[in-house]
């Protein structure tokens, strides 16, 4: 278990995080979030004993990471953004490599390497030297680095840069399947997948936590709208004017169709938004009808993480709070 209490960092006359509070129980999988700048990689380096709070405590297992700082990094494994490799090394000596800096028995290099391995799908690139590997096949062995000493707690900052989809898929899983068991805190960009992967979302803005909860429970509180979004036959004109009259609706606006194929002749597909709670199906449907139009399409959306995020770092509002685990 981690336990960050009121922690502050100060470079000179910057403060980078002002008074940082939470704590993640094992088997959880967090996912710490924020703009760059925000403080994110900061808090990370006072966790894994790379640097000294200005103020405040970080405790691993009752272990205050300053005091104990050896004891404590046994216990975490750490994928910095810019996973430090020797590019001059195969993959089987800079596993070997790093378990010999971490003190494991040279008796256990061997099978921790392949299960590391099998576990990063990097069996194919054992010929290879680091340095000739692709940049997702680089983070694979960054992966595996972190977790070769089999660590109570984990570590990752931006795990998927450089990923294939189908690699994402790969390291999602294996995400999924160590929080059963460990401490993981998540730093990413890409938040999809902290919807896909975690249990808990922290965002943090400016050196401060602004959001603590599950991804539901901040979509939940944010004062985002609904998006419905509705793809008619009929015409385009008269479509819009009538979803725009109707009561409850705050926006109309013609939908993104990201990439998708091209509305079919004498179609029009619209978003349209409205405050939470407010279920415009039932309305759009009966115009549709009762102007014997043709629905194609409609789905409703709930505020993104994605809306979440943005409210809560830009504007002048990205100081209050929202959560209550802060």
């Amino acid at each position: 278990m981690i336990e960050v209490r009121n922690l502050t960092k100060d470079y000179g006359a910057n403060r980078a995080i002002e008074n940082v509070n939470f704590t993640v129980p094992t088997g959880q999988i967090l996912g710490f979030l924020g703009p760059n700048g925000a403080g994110k990689t900061t808090t990370m380096k006072i966790i894994t004993g790379f640097m000294p709070p200005t103020e405040g405590q970080v405790l691993v297992d009752n272990m205050d990471a300053i005091d104990h700082s050896l004891e404590v990094r046994r216990k975490i494994g750490y994928l910095p953004e810019n996973t430090p490799l020797y590019t001059d090394m195969d993959i089987i000596g800079y596993l070997t490599f790093v378990q010999r800096l971490r003190g494991l028995p040279k008796s256990e290099h061997a099978v921790r390497t392949k299960r590391m391995i099998e576990l990063c799908g990097l069996g194919e690139m054992l010929k290879k030297d680091i340095g000739e590997l692709s940049k997702g096949y680089r983070q694979r062995v960054g992966v595996a680095q972190a977790m070769i000493h089999d660590p109570e707690i984990l570590i990752l900052d931006e795990p998927t840069v450089g990923l294939d989809p189908n690699q994402i898929v790969e390291i999602r899983d294996l995400i999924k399947e160590l929080g059963r068991a460990k401490t993981l805190i998540l730093c990413t960009h890409i938040l999809p997948e902290v919807d896909a992967t975690c249990d808990r979302v922290l965002i943090i803005n400016r050196g401060k936590i602004v959001a603590d909860g599950s991804p539901g429970q901040l979509r939940a509180a944010a004062s985002g709208h609904y998006r419905l979004t509705v793809e008619i036959k009929g015409p385009s004109d008269q479509i819009r004017a009538a979803l725009v009259g109707i009561s409850g609706a705050a926006r109309v606006a013609i939908a993104d169709r990201d990439g998708a194929e091209p509305p079919l002749a004498g179609c029009a597909r619209f978003v349209v938004e409205s405050a939470p709670g407010k279920d415009l199906r039932e309305t759009v449907f009966g115009i549709v009808r009762d102007r014997q139009w043709i629905l194609l399409e409609m789905h409703r959306e709930a505020t993104r993480l994605e809306d979440v995020f943005r409210q809560l770092t830009v504007g002048a509002d990205a100081g209050s709070s929202m959560g209550g685990d802060s």
